[in-house]
């Protein structure tokens, strides 16, 4: 996993609104230490804000809800600790007007609540999944000047936090509140496909046989991510309505590598909340007839 230093406190609240990019003060309790009482981390969070490092605004449409965001010096600082892994945020990170206008998509949209739901089910559960092993917004080229940004990156392992025998499992996250059409979500399938099978060229180098060219991804990873959907912001028919969606944005692919070795799954976030990510309440966008757990044997990946 991810090298957390989560003996200072401060430290974490810093590094997980420079990752989450905004969270409320009740979704950053849950986050960094809901064993306590929230005063607690009212007071932390006070206290960072009134050293410069994080700032708040406050959504009137949303019952006056404050949402915190790191400031540039916050940013500036939390980039260099090892555990951030050099990964520099954009600069609308830690501005106010972003973040007010960004709101809507991460926090009504959920995408630091869905964060929050593999969090505490990997809790319940003795996996290891901590609260730097979520990634927002990563940048994986595709080449042509164009780029595959999921809403964000996880990582997550299998088993007790003392053992090594779980398998470490990664997926590209991606947050949809029904406010994209139908052919806009399947295109996403596409451009996975695409940084699926990238080769970025090496000016100056022709690949040979014994150094051949490999896909960007591998630089990363030792096995491409599944990809999950999370599926918000209308009724059971609009879910299903997007699933079909997806379902046919892959038959389009059909017959591709990607599809066969890739797992590609979708759930309601309502579903997430109430039974757990790790309940079998994913189904497969090749079956969408199926409900599967995401962590499950046929998904297997180490």
């Amino acid at each position: 996993m991810i090298g957390v230093d989560a003996g200072s406190g401060d430290r974490l609240v810093l590094g997980v609104l420079t990752k989450y990019r905004m969270a409320t003060t009740g979704q950053m309790h849950r986050v960094i230490a809901p064993e306590v009482r929230i005063e607690q981390t009212r007071r932390r969070l006070a206290r960072l804000r009134a050293e410069g490092l994080i700032d708040r605004i406050t959504l009137p449409q949303a019952g006056r809800t404050r949402v915190w965001f790191p400031t540039s010096y916050g940013v500036q600082l939390a980039s260099e600790w090892p555990e951030m892994r050099g990964r520099r945020p954009s600069r609308t990170v830690s501005d106010p007007t972003a973040v007010r206008l960004k709101a809507g998509h991460t926090l009504t949209v959920t995408v630091t609540e869905t964060a929050l739901a593999f969090l505490e089910d990997a809790r319940r559960r003795g996996d290891v999944c901590e609260p730097l092993d979520w990634l927002t917004e990563v940048h994986h080229p595709i080449g042509s000047g164009e780029a595959v940004i999921p809403d964000a990156l996880l990582y997550y392992r299998r088993g007790p936090a003392d053992g090594d025998n779980g398998p470490m499992l990664r997926a590209f996250v991606e947050v949809d509140r029904g406010t994209m059409g139908p052919e806009r979500l399947a295109a996403k399938l596409t451009a996975y496909e695409r940084l699926y099978r990238y080769v970025p060229a090496v000016p100056g180098r022709r690949p040979t046989f014994q150094d051949p060219a490999l896909e960007e991804w591998r630089r990363h990873y030792p096995l491409f991510p599944r990809i999950l959907f999370v599926l918000d912001g209308t009724g059971p028919a609009g879910a299903e309505n997007r699933i079909g969606a997806l379902r046919a944005g892959a038959r389009l692919l059909a017959p591709s590598r990607f599809l066969s070795d890739v797992p590609i799954l979708a759930a309601s976030l309502a579903d997430l909340l109430q039974h757990g990510p790790s309940a079998p309440v994913w189904r497969p966008v090749h079956d969408p007839d199926q409900r599967v757990h995401w962590t499950g044997r046929a998904y297997r990946q180490t």
